[in-house]
């Protein structure tokens, strides 16, 4: 395993800058699959022995590239889906990249009978997954449906994803009126995707991708500090220590919620673990990008910087998905929950 994170990491670095703000979507996506990793997911995605594997391995991607880590931990989401609800695991071995989108737009994706509805909208990868599990609601629930990308064709638009940052993850519109029921593959009961641990408590993984971007810039501001000779300024020191306890308070907060909601008997209370952490995970990302700033100054700002990507990728990603509400939600069911409240509060 360590093998094939360092083969992605070095094919991900050696990724062809083929877009207009690095390498883009297909090229991270062929990266991914020549290291190996993504059929590693079988093992990785659900229970793994060692959930700290799982939380490497989404560093170390987002690390390198934070649209790869985006497109990276959509796989694994969809891949450990497949497992909870006995979905087919043969194109997962096969080394084809998954992903899962639920985001509805003005137009939401729904089930009028045996026909969808509405659209999808920031559907991540929409340029390069193979397998594509949505959401759609009808008065059963919330379903979890798996399509191919050639059921698709022509139903995808990556290029209406215009913004400053995570551009190569092409998380455009996906239409999907008029597909049928009878065509997609069904993933378990009407709101099975519901269940906790495993819905909020899979938010600790995108935040794992998001510390692979802080600890990149604080590598980054690390080099120029020294670069110029300035490692040893109180102030630059001081800024650098603050990037430097950034990264490792979300380290351990995340290396914790890993252990309690991956592992095998999760209980629903673990979820809290995780929409924890990935909350600090924000709170320390936002400080460290504030104080990296201050060290680097205006000439990391140039777009040719190594940090001015990173910085616009991370700053989009951490608005994912709905931070406000689920920090209020949160606080909601720790105090009214006198077993979550004696954990968290004492």
């Amino acid at each position: 395993m360590t093998c094939t994170i360092a083969q992605a990491e070095q094919l991900l670095d050696r990724a062809p800058r083929d877009g207009a703000d690095g390498p883009s979507g297909p090229a991270l996506a062929a990266a991914l699959r020549q290291s190996g990793l993504l059929a590693e997911c079988l093992d990785l995605a659900h229970q793994p022995s060692d959930p700290l594997r799982l939380l490497d391995a989404l560093a170390r991607v987002g690390r390198v590239n934070l649209s790869a880590g985006r497109i990276f931990e959509g796989h694994v989401n969809a891949v450990k889906l497949l497992h909870l609800h006995g979905g087919p695991l043969e194109a997962v071995r096969q080394g084809l990249l998954h992903g899962i989108w639920g985001a509805d737009g003005p137009d939401p994706a729904r089930l009028e009978g045996g026909t969808l509805r509405g659209q999808k909208l920031f559907a991540s990868g929409a340029d390069v997954l193979d397998r594509m599990i949505v959401t759609a609601r009808s008065d059963r629930g919330l379903h979890l449906l798996m399509f191919t990308r050639d059921q698709l064709a022509g139903r995808l638009f990556p290029g209406e994803w215009q913004v400053s940052g995570m551009k190569a993850t092409a998380s455009g519109r996906c239409d999907l009126e008029g597909l049928a029921l009878a065509d997609a593959v069904q993933l378990g009961a009407p709101d099975a995707y519901m269940t906790e641990p495993h819905f909020h408590g899979g938010v600790w993984r995108y935040a794992a991708v998001q510390l692979g971007a802080m600890r990149a810039l604080t590598a980054m501001t690390a080099d120029q500090l020294t670069a110029r000779s300035q490692q040893d300024a109180p102030l630059q020191a001081m800024r650098l220590h603050r990037m430097i306890t950034a990264c490792e308070t979300a380290r351990l907060w995340l290396a914790q919620a890993a252990c309690r909601v991956e592992r095998d008997g999760a209980m629903p209370a673990d979820a809290e673990a995780s929409i924890l952490a990935r909350l600090v995970t924000a709170e320390e990302a936002v400080a460290l990008l504030a104080v990296m700033d201050q060290a680097l100054g205006a000439a990391s700002f140039a777009t040719a910087h190594p940090a001015d990507r990173v910085r616009r990728d991370l700053g989009l990603y951490l608005r994912q998905a709905g931070p406000d509400a689920l920090a209020l939600a949160s606080v909601t069911r720790i105090l009214a929950d006198p077993a979550l409240r004696a954990r968290w509060i004492g």
